[in-house]
């Protein structure tokens, strides 16, 4: 490595500069025991179809890539505040290039385009890396933005909409919810008048019903899944759309069910045993969880995860570093969504949209910016650098 690369290197990356006494080890500690608890989900699901003779979900495959996405969370951790405020829009922008890129030399799978595939067997999906990269790049943007006048909107809303529309477009809709909470969030802290939400929350709502009713901007697939979840609320309409329509949705319910209150135990679930149930290593996966460990264990988790998502909030609370805020804040809400949006398919809440629970599933690309944001909340609470700014969130 050259003298300059190695210079520009240590601009941007130090752990040195970590302050570990500092550091939210509690943070920390509360993602390794949801950590530790997916391995334990993923390696039931492997047993199960090792014992039927499966060709299906592998553990050891599991257990390298999050090896691979490990370095990651260092990176992340290591990467100095100042530099990566600075340089958000290239992130951004390789971001969006990436995005780009999907529609050109893209794998399409079950009607999406969303992969692109690198050497050694990875699939790259960069809308997991474009989360990442929204929330870099709008806490950027907002960092010294107040959203007072309407210029301010223009120099923010684009760089939510762009990666919002591709990702959309591929299409991946249950990313692309995602991103949305993420960016309502931050123009929230940032400053966004209420007056803006109150007309958004009655806007959503009508736009979402004309595009159910019209079609536009969805896919044939996507109102036929919107239909299936109005029309599968019942317990007799369920039944008769169970070969059909929703057999996801049912064989879902089916293992969350049969979970009662302890669970069936590890691997002797209906959803491991006979397999019917879809994407149960990666979109299905609480399911599973909730299934052989029952209503107290799922509960468990869930608590876990909540108790993980408000440390984060209180953590991006005590930062004076409007930039880290906001970022710290965008971290905790893209796992809140995450959470939200994967029980809320399994239960049967929300309409079924592929999306992965993070540090459960299954996924390079999903561990990857699972990791990388744990270490981006982790590395911008604990850095020792000035902070220049005057004031923190307008909002208490």
């Amino acid at each position: 490595m050259s003298a300059k690369a190695r210079d520009v290197l240590q601009r941007a990356v130090s752990l040195k500069e970590v302050r570990w006494f500092e550091l939210d080890w509690h943070v920390a500690f509360l993602a390794l025991l949801l950590a530790l608890l997916g391995h334990l989900t993923v390696h039931s699901i492997a047993d199960a179809d090792e014992l039927h003779q499966r060709v299906g979900v592998s553990w050891a495959s599991h257990a390298q890539k999050t090896l691979v996405a490990l370095p990651f969370l260092l990176l992340a951790m290591a990467v100095r505040p100042r530099w990566l405020r600075r340089h958000a829009l290239w992130v951004w922008g390789l971001a969006v290039a990436l995005l780009l890129a999907v529609f050109v030399v893209g794998e399409e799978r079950n009607g999406a385009q969303r992969w692109i595939q690198l050497p050694l067997g990875w699939d790259l999906q960069p809308s997991e890396l474009a989360k990442v990269a929204l929330v870099i790049a709008l806490a950027a943007a907002l960092a010294a933005n107040k959203l007072r006048t309407l210029r301010d909107w223009l120099r923010a809303l684009p760089v939510a909409l762009v990666p919002i529309l591709l990702v959309a477009r591929q299409p991946d809709l249950g990313t692309a919810m995602t991103m949305v909470p993420v960016t309502l969030a931050l123009f929230w802290v940032a400053g966004a008048s209420w007056k803006v939400y109150a007309v958004g929350f009655l806007g959503v709502p009508l736009l979402s019903l004309a595009a159910y009713h019209t079609g536009f901007l969805l896919h044939d697939y996507q109102l036929q899944r919107v239909r299936t979840w109005t029309d599968s609320w019942g317990t007799q309409e369920l039944l008769a759309a169970k070969n059909g329509a929703a057999f996801h949705v049912y064989h879902a319910r089916v293992a969350i069910g049969n979970g009662g209150w302890t669970g069936t135990g590890s691997g002797e679930g209906v959803a491991n045993q006979m397999a019917y149930l879809p994407e149960r290593d990666c979109d299905s996966i609480f399911a599973v969880v909730a299934e052989e460990w029952g209503f107290v264990g799922a509960l468990l988790v869930l608590a876990i995860y909540a108790l993980f998502v408000l440390s984060l909030l209180k953590s991006a609370s005590g930062l004076r570093d409007r930039f880290s805020k906001l970022a710290v804040t965008g971290v905790a809400v893209y796992f809140a969504a995450h959470l939200v949006v994967n029980v809320g398919v399994n239960l049967g809440l929300v309409p079924l949209t592929g999306l992965t629970l993070p540090f459960f599933s299954t996924g390079g690309s999903s561990q990857l910016a699972t990791f990388a944001m744990l270490g981006l909340a982790l590395g911008l609470t604990a850095h020792k650098e000035p902070v220049l700014d005057g004031d923190s969130f307008s909002r208490a």
